[in-house]
């Protein structure tokens, strides 16, 4: 099972305790209170209970687990929390409950008093089926079946999308640009909110003084507003640091903007972002992205599994996605975020469940389950031809033109070399490459060839990331070869800017004569041989 001991405070149950737990999360400011709740459904909290956190009516800290009766049976969908702490949760029946800090009315119960017990919301939300909820630090959201997003709580900076800074007692719907709009997913940083509605625009509001907001400026926004920059894309997931945004596309591209002290925003610098950019480019299809705003810590996990982490990690500052040995997001907050809260409720699986795309990518060139191969300079490649013909239209062609009956079980390979071959086949199962730029030459040739256009920019951008003086005249000519224009551009302004180095390579004098001369004149039309 997933191996909730990862957090510290779970090594005070003992291994029958853990066993039983089916849903998790840890939380608090220095992540000393937990909740979990067991495959029978009973609900338990332990811990240090700040602000009586823990809802169990009394203000005791416990380091064994208590059984909170209110809400065992209750099927809980969502949870999350505050930075006093407050939790707000909802069940599957859509009821919203709330308990512990309350100065700002994060409970939206119309007080100020603190919530001892878990308390059901009411105003506005009993004739509504909520399906989940999202915390700042003290504020709260409640987002509908049907698509309607109601706030309360603090309201300094307008997070509560109001139109003031008035704070708000009980939950009000967020209406203004969200009017008619239909919000699918939210997010809270500590004084901001983000919401993703049906057809993948963005709305942010409240604090933006880093920018997290993305609106290209640093004001606070008292009611909703567009994300202009995302014009274009289709978000699916939104996630929000402690002044920092994440945002995954349809396509599985990943945007980040915001607060960037930590390199949490992972552009490879530490400069805030008013506006969206882009980042991982180079990487494979990102499937989920993970944050938390009481932390600056960022994760995300592509499609074939692998699990990126950047930010503030253990106290450094990682300016870059870093891969990992993880599973999953969850890990990364469990052994690297300050403190090593949980982002979300944790669901408990198993440890042999694998996705689809874990599945496909642990069966690539596997002798047991395939049914045909490829063998190049001598070697074998275990392949399977449905998922060939999915993939790729250059097989898909190759194997309804000629094979029937006569299928052959090998197929011979003499145009490319065995790295390339079978990192083009690995691709088709698993959307990456990983490969030196040398090799990913030979691999845009094959791209080029098998009019693979993704697999294309995956290369430019591998062969981007590895371009050095000794190298950069062979990738300028591949790219000319294989009418990579924007791979071209790129490798002729490096060589111009190092022309003194690159030009006491072997590789400048064994260039073609006649791209040796077009590289030249180009060259001296921008004043590189003026000397």
């Amino acid at each position: 099972m997933v191996d909730v001991g990862k957090w510290p405070i779970f090594t005070l149950l003992s291994p029958q305790e853990v066993a039983s737990i089916r849903k998790a999360c840890v939380f608090g400011t220095s992540a000393n209170e937990a909740i979990y709740i067991t495959h029978n459904d009973e609900v338990f909290v332990f811990g240090l209970n700040c602000s009586n956190c823990l809802g169990t009516g009394d203000n005791q800290s416990t380091i064994v687990p208590k059984k909170l009766e209110a809400l065992c049976g209750k099927k809980i969908s969502s949870l999350s929390y505050g930075s006093g702490p407050h939790v707000v949760l909802c069940t599957e029946d859509g009821e919203v409950y709330a308990w512990g800090h309350n100065g700002y009315s994060q409970l939206g119960n119309g007080t100020t008093n603190q919530g001892i017990t878990p308390v059901q919301v009411c105003t506005n939300l009993l004739i509504k089926k909520v399906v989940e909820v999202a915390c700042g630090s003290h504020h709260s959201m409640a987002l509908s079946f049907d698509g309607d997003l109601y706030a309360w709580g603090y309201n300094n900076c307008g997070q509560v999308g109001s139109g003031s800074t008035a704070n708000q007692p009980t939950p009000r719907r967020v209406s203004n640009c969200l009017q008619g709009k239909m919000v699918v997913g939210i997010a809270c940083g500590q004084t901001s909110s983000m919401a993703v509605v049906s057809n993948g625009e963005v709305y942010g509001w409240g604090y933006n003084g880093n920018g997290q907001l993305g609106l290209g400026n640093n004001g606070n926004q008292l009611t909703p507003c567009r994300v202009a920059a995302l014009h274009g894309v289709c978000i699916l997931q939104i996630a929000c640091g402690y002044a920092h945004t994440l945002a995954l596309t349809d396509e599985g591209l990943l945007y980040a903007w915001g607060a960037n002290t930590y390199g949490q925003l992972g552009t490879g610098n530490k400069s805030n972002q008013l506006s969206p950019v882009q980042i991982m480019m180079e990487k494979e299809r990102v499937v989920e992205i993970a944050a938390c705003h009481s932390a600056h810590t960022s994760a995300a996990k592509t499609q074939s599994g692998q699990v990126y982490m950047w930010g503030q990690c253990r106290g450094q500052s990682v300016i870059l996605p870093h891969l990992t040995h993880f599973a999953c997001t969850d890990d990364v907050f469990a052994c690297f975020a300050t403190p090593a809260v949980m982002w979300r409720l944790l669901s408990v699986e198993h440890e042999d469940f694998l996705t689809v795309a874990e599945s496909l990518k642990k069966e690539f060139d596997s002798p047991e389950t395939s049914d045909l191969k490829f063998r190049v300079d001598g070697k074998y490649i275990y392949v399977h031809k449905a998922v060939l013909k999915i993939r790729c239209e250059h097989f898909r062609t190759m194997f309804q033109s000629y094979w029937n009956e006569d299928m052959k079980e090998v197929i011979e390979v003499d145009q490319f070399s065995y790295p390339v071959y079978r990192a083009f086949l690995e691709y088709l199962y698993t959307d990456s490459v990983d490969l030196p730029p040398e090799d990913a030459i030979g691999l845009l040739d094959l791209a080029t060839s098998y009019c693979e256009n993704r697999l294309k920019k995956l290369c430019q951008h591998i062969i981007k990331r590895g371009i050095t003086v000794e190298n950069a005249f062979s990738l300028l000519s591949a790219a000319v070869r294989y009418d990579a224009e924007d791979l071209e551009e790129f490798c002729f302004k490096f060589c111009v800017n190092h022309l003194t180095e690159v030009t006491q390579t072997t590789a400048f004098w064994q260039m073609d004569g006649p791209l040796l001369k077009e590289f030249i004149a180009r060259a001296s039309k921008c004043g590189a041989f003026k000397n």
